[in-house]
């Protein structure tokens, strides 16, 4: 399950919730684990909030998962194939 929600500063897509949720973990849980309130494991699990690398790489590690697991930026998202036609 992904969040699809948009920011200024390029999150597109959260995977937090799927991976909390696979430790039957709740957010309050996993704000503990990382040293945040609740309310701040919502909005990044809304895609409202763009954590500091710290607490990006806390909840990674909390969640047994990388960075790039749980955050997937708008620069990750693949470059549309070009392809090159020569003509004679």
């Amino acid at each position: 399950m992904l969040n699809n929600k948009s920011t200024e500063s390029g999150i597109v897509q959260t995977r937090i919730k799927e991976y909390r949720t696979r430790f039957s973990m709740t957010q309050d849980d996993l704000a503990k684990k990382v040293g945040v309130r609740r309310e701040t494991i919502v909005f990044l699990e809304q895609g409202k909030y763009n954590p500091s690398l710290k607490l990006a790489h806390d909840a990674a590690q909390a969640l047994h998962a990388k960075i790039d697991d749980l955050f997937i930026f708008e620069d990750d998202e693949p470059e549309p194939e070009t392809r090159v036609v020569l003509v004679d």
